[in-house]
Order: structure tokens, then sequence, then C-alpha cells
């Protein structure tokens, strides 16, 4: 009797774990912030996962991960590259690899199993894999730079000039190559993959297919240090016999003709190739198709092409069959070896992607063979047509963000003249769209011409808008019972989505440029809504390859054309170099980077100490583009001097969580003294101690002195009295600009003041959010006013959008909290808002947030992702019940709120009104 009592204890405990480890489960395992990558080009890659749960409080203590060169035995549960055995940890995010050296080009499959808090150990997790990049130089091989010509040594402009250069130049308009090479398979393939990196950009194809769905591709760096490399599988391209590999090369940023509008004009060579394709086979071999002069080059069909200019096609130069094997190349010439970027380096952000179609809204003819289509919606892309028509017709395409009076495409705020053409080649439907250029538009005006005066015009058989931009991951929604800020919710994200590439730009149309304000000040909107870890590395990167020896880091990275001052240096915008590295391993824990940038961001530090006057900084732009009796531009509300010492000792106090984090105690020091002495300094110079207010008491300077932690504690709430009392005065409209703008939605919020915040961004009629949407705009515009002078789709005003978020919503973390491992749950319940949802896709999983406010109840529904925990603030004031998941809770009271800390899963709250 007892031993049946005794197993029918241990057949009960036994199911109990069995239950619980089918309620764990580990996904979503990512390699360097990638799901399955290649080309990853740092030895010890990062790697994390997710822990899913259907229970409450599930935390994980220990995991281990298996690492095989073959899929075959990793499902064998054999790691023979890693097997890291059971280690006792919670860490699951940014967990380094430390098994065996790793080969450049080699693929490895990985999976998880994690125990939890509860005794569960889950099952493995589904296999996932990355491949490693070209680790070395040598490792390229015989593979060489190749194009059609070589571009003589006075021809190279770089960097390049700002505007149109010298008339001496003249056109300098250049041949876009195509380039080709046929080989031959003997043997059964396992796999195989390509390296390559087409400067500017690249499109590639095998026996006539397009490899991948890349747009511009590589991303822009400054190519005078260096360039991307991209990494294909292309084992289901390649076939046993013969093959051919077809590449078109466009000019980007690397070679900038004369011809029509651009921002700079420049070269750093003409447009060139280096690849290298590696094939393995079942009997362990291996072959290489390398770049190099037994290629063969033709110019292709695109016989113009401007980053900023646009592009035109000729069809008739089309040789049918040019990137498939057997194809007649014999009238071709030998590809030119050439130089190219010393250095390449993996593309490890995610490629712009044509990520959206744009149907026709409405269409009017203009004009005989003259016809305005309107896509509805301002974004960054560009025209895609079917048409027919006579050979040699010609389709020309002008695209604008806005219409003149007469009807036709406004490009005088975005560049003119700025246009895409098409030459027919006469053979029934022709369907085309640029390959190696974008613009920002709405509006496509399109004219239609015939080549001989007797003929019928072409007819445009289908037009529609190719909406391109980075492919990061959309990881947060938002949506409330107020639609206008629904409406500015999609406002700011058309301009985030339209300046997402390779970089965060200013504008898809005028300058394509990464002027490096925008990546700390609206970064944490962008955050909220995409996964933009891998692409912040790649930023980061370019601020280190800008920094100048003396320490200086430019408004722009890349630096592709040199600025004359104050645009050539702000703090505001270099100090991107310290505040975006210090917030990127706030919301992904990517240590690693901000290791790596540490020396950029102490020389930064110095060089900023050495401009400063008495430790006050006065140049640069200050809040660009705020609000006061002139035409925006230079900062007219803040004094000069201002933003650009607040930010100056927000960096220090940056610098001393880092420093301490590193243990550089002398540095930790160097930091602590400068930044006290910037402080007495700022205050000094524009604290007004009679009114207890800064500066002229603009939003700015007020706002950004609480912020960033520069008023004294006893004089706190004087200068939080006098910002709101400054926008009362104002009836609640804004002044504050790029610079400022979002630091006074910040102090506000933290303040507890979201009040205020609701009363300044719901209206229409002064400048703002609203009083874009009222007068037409579909995308954020550059200022505040939405004059048609300057950008319609401009990303440096999304503040509002973090607030969203962070605000209305409530979805933060803890001050010392790193990937949202300690959630804030903290919605602002304002204005005539009932109700308010957000997701928002963490790093540990997936947060939400959702509450509905009734006149005699507040209720919020919560989710926490496993491995973390969370503190809930409530609206509740003492003596309200509050109900968790039906039953009365234990609460806390802290700032005008009840508080519960909770850890991970599903919980609903209420709150009855007394």
């Amino acid at each position: 009797m007892r031993m049946k009592r005794y197993l029918l204890i241990v057949m009960v405990v036994l199911l109990g774990f069995q239950l619980n480890a089918q309620q764990l489960t580990v996904v979503n395992l990512r390699c360097e912030s990638r799901t399955n990558p290649l080309g990853v080009d740092v030895t010890k890659p990062k790697l994390s996962w997710q822990l899913h749960s259907t229970q409450q409080n599930v935390a994980q203590t220990a995991y281990r991960i298996l690492v095989a060169d073959d899929a075959a035995l990793l499902k064998k549960n054999i790691g023979n590259v890693w097997d890291s055995k059971q280690i006792k940890s919670s860490a699951s995010i940014q967990v380094a690899y430390a098994g065996k050296a790793l080969q450049s080009a080699k693929k490895y499959y990985w999976k998880v199993q994690v125990c939890d808090n509860k005794g569960a150990v889950s099952a493995w997790s589904s296999g996932s894999y990355w491949q490693m990049g070209l680790l070395q130089t040598n490792n390229w091989g015989n593979a060489k730079w190749i194009g059609y010509e070589e571009i003589n040594d006075t021809a190279i402009i770089a960097p390049h000039v700002h505007l149109s250069g010298k008339k001496a130049w003249g056109p300098r308009k250049d041949i876009l190559p195509l380039l080709r090479k046929e080989f031959v398979v003997a043997k059964k393939i396992k796999q195989a993959t390509m390296f390559i990196c087409g400067l500017g950009h690249f499109e590639v194809s095998i026996n006539g297919e397009k490899i991948g769905d890349h747009f511009l591709a590589p991303g822009w760096t400054n190519y005078s240090k260096h360039a991307q490399y991209v990494t294909f599988d292309v084992t289901k391209n390649i076939k046993e016999g013969k093959n051919a590999i077809g590449v078109m090369l466009g000019n980007g940023f690397y070679y900038i003709p004369s011809e029509r509008y651009r921002k700079m004009t420049g070269a750093y060579g003409y447009p060139k190739l280096i690849t290298k394709t590696v094939i393995e086979f079942t009997d362990g071999t291996t072959q290489q198709i390398s770049s190099d002069e037994s290629w063969k080059t033709d110019q292709s069909p695109i016989i113009y092409s401007s980053i900023f200019g646009g592009e035109d096609y000729d069809a008739n130069l089309f040789q049918q069959g040019w990137n498939e094997p057997g194809f007649n190349d014999a009238k071709w010439k030998q590809a030119v070896v050439t130089n190219g970027p010393a250095l390449l380096e993996s593309q490890m952000n995610e490629p712009v992607k044509v990520m959206q179609q744009l149907p026709i809204q409405t269409k009017r003819e203009l004009k005989s063979g003259v016809t305005l289509y309107d896509l509805g919606q301002n974004f960054s892309g560009v025209p895609s047509i079917t048409v027919k028509g006579n050979k040699g017709d010609t389709v020309k395409l002008i695209c604008g963000e806005l219409i003149n009076e007469d009807g036709t495409a406004n490009q005088k705020a975005t560049g003119s003249p700025s246009y895409f053409t098409y030459i027919l080649k006469g053979d029934g439907e022709e369907s085309w769209h640029p390959l190696f250029t974008y613009t920002g538009f709405r509006y496509v005006e399109v004219h239609c011409n015939t080549k001989e005066t007797n003929q019928s015009l072409p007819q445009v058989i289908k037009l529609e808008g190719l909406h391109i931009r980075n492919s990061a991951n959309t990881v947060g929604s938002f949506s409330c019972s107020n639609d206008l800020f629904n409406r500015t919710h999609t406002l700011i994200d058309w301009a985030i989505k339209s300046n997402m590439v390779s970089v965060f730009t200013d504008c898809p149309h005028r300058e394509k440029l990464g002027w490096l304000e925008e990546t700390h000040l609206v970064g944490t909107s962008v955050h909220y809504r995409y996964d933009v870890a891998a692409l912040n590395k790649k930023v980061i990167n370019d601020m280190k390859n800008a920094q100048y020896a003396n320490g200086k880091i430019p408004e722009i990275a890349p630096e592709f054309t040199v600025f004359t001052p104050p645009f050539d240096e702000s703090p505001e915008w270099g100090s991107a170099a310290i505040i975006y590295s210090w917030y990127n391993y706030q919301w992904y824990g990517d240590k690693e980077t901000l290791l790596q940038s540490y020396d950029m961001m102490k020389a930064y530090v110095l060089y900023l100490k050495g401009k400063a006057k008495n430790n006050i900084l006065s140049h640069g732009l200050g809040d660009w583009f705020d609000i006061g009796p002139n035409k925006s531009g230079f900062a007219q509300m803040t004094k000069m001097g201002v933003t650009a010492t607040a930010t100056f000792y927000y960096d220090l106090k940056i610098m001393i969580k880092i420093a301490t984090m590193l243990k550089k105690n002398e540095d930790v020091k160097f930091y602590e003294q400068l930044a006290a002495d910037v402080k007495t300094a700022f205050n000094q110079t524009f604290f007004d101690p009679i009114k207890i207010q800064y500066d002229s008491s603009s939003q700015t300077a007020n706002a950004m002195a609480l912020y960033m932690g520069l008023v004294e504690e006893k004089n706190r709430q004087a200068v939080l009295d006098a910002l709101i009392r400054e926008i009362r005065s104002r009836n609640n409209a804004l002044t504050a600009g790029d610079i400022g703008y979002r630091y006074v939605l910040q102090a506000l919020q933290q303040a507890g003041r979201s009040d205020v915040i609701f009363d300044m961004n719901y209206r229409d009629d002064v400048p703002g959010y609203g009083y874009q949407l009222k007068h037409g705009a579909t995308a954020l515009t550059e200022s505040w006013q939405a004059y048609e002078s300057v950008s319609n789709n401009h990303f440096m005003l999304g503040h509002l959008m973090e607030w969203f978020y962070a605000g209305l919503a409530g979805i933060q973390q803890t001050e010392n909290s790193i990937a949202y491992k300690e959630i804030v749950i903290k919605p602002e319940v304002v204005g005539d808002v009932t109700n308010a949802k957000a997701s928002f896709q963490s790093p540990y999983g997936l947060i939400k947030s959702e509450w509905v406010k009734t006149i005699s109840s507040f209720n919020l529904r919560v989710e926490i992702p496993a491995n973390s925990t969370a503190v809930v603030y409530l609206p509740a004031k003492p003596g309200q019940t509050v109900l968790l998941n039906g039953k009365k809770a234990v609460v806390m009271n802290a700032d005008g709120r009840a508080v519960v800390k909770i850890g991970s899963g599903t919980y609903e709250f209420s709150v009855a009104s007394n």
C-alpha cells in the first residue's frame, strides 16, 4: 500500500513537471538582433530568445544553448560547436556565444532550452541558424573590384561639393553598367552563398531571376573609409550545369552627376562591383566564382541615374537574356579591374525593401498628354507604371508632395528638376519602375509624348506608388478614443517610415541626409513602433566613422558633404554619439555597441570641453525651427547657448553612468567635476533667481533645465510652474522647436502634467500636429506651420508618438531597467480620452496596456512578458478599492496613485469611483 501511494505521488509530481514544461516554451530566437541572419561578422555573436508561459510570475532560472555546424546534429541534441551545458542565469538577451572559433562563411544551427522558477523545464526551442560573413580581408580570396571604366583622379570629388559645383565640370553623366559571368557546376550542391558589394547600389540575378528583395543595396556609408557587402543564400538559384550571374549597378551617393537637381555634386568613383560566390558540394569540395577581369560588361538600359535628380530608362537598350546562360556577349567588353573602399563590412542592418503598394486615388487630365495622379499619401518611394505605345515614345514622371495652383506637381521645396523617364520599346504592355533612386511624393504628373508627331500618345495602363523603407519589423501599435491623436500617430508614423532607410534621413527628397539630432530626439518614438536594434548599430558606426581626429562629430553622418558653419557642427546634433548610444543600450541591452563607442564618446566630450567658454557652449543651430515672431529657422525664443550647454550637461551625466559601469574611476571623477562646473555655469548664465525661470522663460529653456537635471531641487516646482504658465499664457500653443519640444513633453509627463500635454496637442487652430492635419498633411511636415516652402515629409518633430506609448498608454521602464526587464505601466488619463491601448514587442516579449474609463470606473488590462516584472500605477486615490483579477489588491500609494507590483502574465485591474 505504501509503495502504491509513493508511486502515485511520484506520478503526480512528474505530471506536474510535464504540464509546467508544456506551459513554458522558448520562441523568437535571434542572433545579433536578427532572425536567421546571414553575414554575421562578429566572432562572438550575441544570442537572444523569449519565454512564453501560460502561468503568471514566470522567470527564467537557467538556460542551455546548443550550437552545431550541421542541422542533423542539432536535431539529435548534439552541439558539436558549443554545448553551454546548463547555466544558472536569468539572462535571455544579448548572451554571448562562447563555443569553438567560428569560421568565415560557415552556417551554424542553434536552439535553447530553459528552466523557470516554477520548476519547469521547457522543451527545446525550434532550431534557428546564422551564417558567418567574411571575417578577414583575405577571406575575399581572388575577388577583385571591377567595373565598366575607371575614373580619372581629377574627376573624383570626395567629400561631395554642396549644391551644383562648377559649371566647368559639365554634366558628368556616367555609364551605368551591366556585368555578367557564366560558370558551370558539375556536382550536387549542398549550399551556395553569395557575398556582394556593388557601389553605389546593385541588383543581382542568377539565371535571370533577381536574388533577394532588397532595394538600394547596400546601405549608404562614408565610401572613402568603408562599404557594406550583402550576403545571400543562393542554394536554390544555382543549378547543375550552366549558370550565369548578372549584376546591374547604380550611382546612389557614390556618384552624383551634375545634371538636374542635386543637394550635392560628387564622386568617389564610377560604379563598381566586388563579389564572391562559394558553392559547397555534397562530397565536401567547394567551387568559387569571384569577380575579376574575366567578367564581361556593357551599358545598361538605365541611361541616367541620380539619387537626387531621378532616373531614365531606355527599353530599347534592354538585351534579352543578358543575365542568363548562353547569352551571346561577344560584343561586350572585358570588365576593368579597379579599386574600391579599403574596408568591407557586412550589412547586418535590415535591408531597404518595397514595403507597400499605393494605388491611385484620383486622376485629372491637365491637358492633352499630361495627367496628374493623386496617390493620397505623402511617402518615400518610386512610381511604378505599366504603359503601352510605340517604339521610342516617352513617359515622363514628375513627382511632388504638393500641387501648384494650375494642378501641376510642386517641386519648389523638394528639389527641381527631378523626374523619371521611360522610353518605350513598343512591343505591347511594358512595366517599369526606377531601381537606384527614390523620392518623397504624393502626386505624379505624367507626360506622355510620341517620337513621331502623327502617332497616338502612349497610354498609361496602370500607375501605383511603391513605398520603400527599412524593413525593420513593426513592434508597436497604438489607438485611443481621440481621433485627432490617432491621426497624429499615423502622421508621425509616415514620416518615420519615409525617413528610415539605411540611415535616418531628414526628408526623402531634397536632402536624404542623416541629420543626427533626430536620432536621439525622435528615437524613443521610433523604438516603440519599429525594431531598430540592428539599424542602430549601423547608425552609431556611421558616427564613429564621421568623427574627426579632434573629436568633432559633424551634424550629418555619413558626412557626404562638409557644410559651412553653423551647419557643420552643433552640440545638439553631435551629442547623438553619446545620447543615442546610451538610449540604444537602454532599449535593447546592447552593451557591446556601447563599449565599442566609448572612445568616440570620450573624445567628443573633450572636444566640447575645448569649444566651451567658461563651460558654456554657444555655437550651433540652437532650437531649430521653433515658433517665434519671424519665419522658422534659427532659434528665436531661446538664447543661443541654452540648448547646447544643457545637452552638454546631459552628455556628462550619461558619461558618468557609462564610466561607472565600466569601472573607469578616473573618468568618473573627471565627468563629475566637469558636470558640476557646467551646471554652475549654466545656472549663473541663464537662471533668473528673481523670477525663478530660465532665459526668457521660453518653453525650451525651462523644459530642458528640468529634464536634464540642471534645476536645483528647491526651485523645481517654481520652474515647472513657469513652464506651464508660459504655455497657458499662449492659450496652450507651443513655441518649442526641433530640439526643445521633446523635452517640453518629457518635463511635463515626468511632473505628472500630461493634462497640459493634452491641451497643447488636442487642437488644430494653432501650429502643431492638428494644424498640419487640418491643412492637408499626410506625413509630418518640417515646420509646425506646414509651410509649403519647406519639406512636407520630415522626421524631426515626431516627439508626440513617445507620449502616446509612454504617457497615454503608460508603457515605460524603470530608471535602472535595461531592455524592459523592469516595466512600468503608468497610464495618463487626461482630457476627453476615455480609452487607450498600446502594444510593444520588447526584447523580452510583448507588453500590452489597455484601459477604459467610464463615469463609474477605471479598468486596465495589462500583459507582461515572461522573465520581466512590472510596477503598475493606477489613478486611484487613498480609500478607493483596487481590484486585481476580481480580487482586492494590496496596493501602495505614490504620486497620487495606487501602485501594484506584478510579475509576468495577464492582469485586469479595476478602480471604482467613490
